[in-house]
C-alpha cells in the first residue's frame, strides 16, 4: 500500500493532477494486469511505449499513473486520478520497489557473478524454502524492470527475498544493490563475459563487487575462495564480515574435487556431511556450497540442507540432461561465455560413454575485440572433449579450425550457419544413436535450443 504523497518523493517526481492523500495498491507496468485502485507505470520498451496504453489502464481501474514528463500521452477525464510526472519511468520503477523493501525488515540476500547466479539463486531458495516463505526472482527476472517487479512482490508473508542481479554494462549492478539493499551478498565468480562492455576481467570485477557498496546489516560477503579476484578481495576484506567457499581447505565450506555417478555429483562439506547434488558439472558444487554457506548463516542443520539438495534440479537448459529416442543430450543452450563453456566441456570429458561425445557450439557474444582470440582458444578443449564438433556461428568457425589444427578428424567437423542447419546434421549425418552423448552449448541470442527442437 502507498500514499501518493510517498510515491512523488521517492520518484522526485511532480504531482499533476489527484490527491496526496491517495491510498494505492499495487503496480503494474503492464495496462492488461493492472488492478482497480493500482498504479500503472509508462514505460518505454523497445517494442512498446506504456503512454500509448495510459486510457486501457484506466479502464482497467488505475487509481495513479507515472509518466514522463514532457511526453505526449491521452490525460484521463477523471480527475480524481492522480498522475506523477517524473524523469524517467524506469528509475522510478526502482525507486517506488526500493520505498516498498524499506517497509519489510527481512533479510534480503543478492546474488551476482558470471556464471551460476540463476542456479546459485534457485539453490538457495530451494534449501531455505525447508524452513523459511522466500521470495525470488522468477527465472532470470534479474535487471533493472525484473529484479525491482519482484520486489514489490514483498508481503507479509515472506521471511527472506533471495535476488538475483545481473549485468552487461557498468553500474547496473550498483543500482539494483541501491534498490534492493540486501543484507547477504553471493558473489559467484569472475569471468570472460560482456567484455564488449566491460573491456577485461578488471572491468567485470569492479562492475560485480558494487554489490557489495551498499549492504545493510549484518552485511555479510559470501565469496568463491577459489576465484583469483575473489580470493584477493576476501584477503584484503576488513569492511564486511566474510564468509568463502571453494573446493580447497582454506575456504569456510569446502568440498575436495567431489565425484559424479550416475545418481549425479557426490561431495562432502569441510570432510565430514555428505551431500548428494542430482546434476552435472563439479561447478555446480560452487553453487550448492553458496547455498550450504548461506543455509547455515541462518541455522539449518546440514542435515536439513542435504535432503534440500537432493531433491534440487536445475533450472531449464542449464546442462539439462534429456532423452531423445534413447539417445542423452545435454542442454546447455541457455547462454555461454569463456568460464561457463569451459565448465560444460569439462563436464563432457568426464562423463564415461561407450559410444561417441558430440559437441554442438554456438557463438559466444558480447566479448569484444578478444572474441576471435577466445574462440580459438577452445580448439584443443574441444578436440580432447568430443568425437564429432558441429559449429553454428562465424565465431564458432573459428574454433572449429583450432580444433582441427588440434588433432579432431576433419570427417567428423562440421561448420553450420544456423541452428536448423546444424539439427540437420545432427540427426541425418551423425544420426546419435543410445550410447552417444550430444552436448548443445551457446550464447542466448543463438538460440540454440532450436537444435532440440524435435525432442
Amino acid at each position: 500500500m502507498f500514499k501518493c504523497n510517498e510515491l512523488v518523493k521517492a520518484t522526485n517526481g511532480r504531482l499533476v493532477s489527484g490527491r496526496n492523500g491517495l491510498l494505492l495498491k499495487g503496480v503494474s507496468i503492464d495496462s492488461r494486469k493492472v488492478k482497480r485502485g493500482g498504479i500503472f507505470i509508462a514505460i518505454k520498451g523497445e517494442k512498446f511505449d506504456g503512454h500509448d496504453f495510459i486510457a486501457d489502464a484506466v479502464k482497467k481501474g488505475a487509481s495513479c499513473i507515472i509518466a514522463v514528463h514532457g511526453t505526449r500521452y491521452t490525460l484521463p477525464i477523471d480527475k480524481k486520478i492522480a498522475i506523477i510526472e517524473v524523469e524517467d519511468t524506469v528509475k522510478a520503477l526502482g525507486e517506488i520497489a526500493g520505498l516498498h523493501r524499506r517497509k519489510f525488515d527481512i533479510p534480503v540476500i543478492a546474488i551476482t557473478g558470471s556464471n551460476g547466479k540463476t542456479t546459485t539463486k534457485e539453490m538457495v531458495a530451494s534449501v531455505l524454502s525447508a524452513s523459511f516463505n522466500v521470495l525470488k526472482n522468477s527465472g532470470t527476472f534479474n535487471n533493472h524492470i525484473g529484479l525491482p517487479l519482484t520486489l514489490l512482490e514483498l508481503n507479509a508473508k515472506h521471511d527472506i527475498a533471495v535476488l538475483e542481479i545481473g549485468t552487461n554494462h557498468f553500474g547496473e549492478v550498483e543500482y539494483l544493490a541501491k534498490v534492493c539493499r540486501a543484507n547477504i551478498a553471493i558473489i559467484t565468480n569472475i569471468g570472460q563475459s560482456h567484455l564488449k562492455y566491460f573491456g577485461n576481467l578488471e572491468g567485470v570485477f569492479r562492475e560485480k563487487i558494487s554489490l557489495l557498496k551498499y549492504l545493510e546489516h549484518p552485511a555479510i560477503a559470501v565469496l568463491n575462495a577459489d576465484d583469483a579476484y575473489l580470493s584477493k578481495l576476501l584477503a584484503r576484506s576488513k569492511k564486511n564480515f566474510t564468509l568463502s567457499f571453494g573446493l580447497k581447505k582454506n575456504a569456510d565450506f569446502f568440498a575436495g574435487q567431489g565425484s559424479l555417478s550416475s545418481k549425479g555429483m557426490r561431495f562432502r562439506v569441510n570432510k565430514k556431511d555428505e551431500i548428494l547434488l542430482k546434476a552435472l558439472g563439479k561447478h555446480n558444487i560452487y553453487n550448492a556450497l553458496a547455498a550450504i554457506g548461506v543455509a547455515r548463516i541462518f541455522g539449518l542443520s546440514y542435515k536439513q540442507i542435504a535432503r534440500q539438495l537432493s531433491k534440487f534440479s536445475l533450472p531449464k537448459s542449464r546442462l539439462n540432461p534429456l532423452s531423445f529416442k534413447g539417445v542423452r543430450f545435454i542442454d546447455d543452450s541457455y547462454n555461454s561465455n569463456p568460464l561457463s563453456l569451459g565448465q560444460a566441456l569439462d563436464t563432457l570429458a568426464d562423463l564415461k560413454v561407450k559410444g561417441r561425445k558430440i559437441f554442438v557450439m554456438g557463438d559466444m557474444l558480447e566479448l569484444g575485440e578478444e572474441e576471435s582470440s577466445l574462440h580459438r582458444n577452445f580448439g584443443e578443449k574441444i578436440a580432447k572433449a568430443c568425437d564429432a564438433f558441429i559449429a553454428v556461428g562465424k565465431l564458432s568457425h573459428l574454433a572449429a579450425s583450432s580444433a582441427r589444427d588440434s588433432g579432431l578428424a576433419d570427417s567428423f567437423i562440421f561448420s553450420c550457419g544456423s541452428c536448423a542447419e546444424a539439427r540437420e546434421f545432427l540427426f541425418k549425418k551423425l544420426s546419435p544413436n543410445r550410447e552417444d552423448v550430444v552436448l548443445i552449448k551457446g550464447s542466448r541470442s543463438m538460440r540454440m535450443e532450436e537444435v532440440l527442437k524435435e525432442i
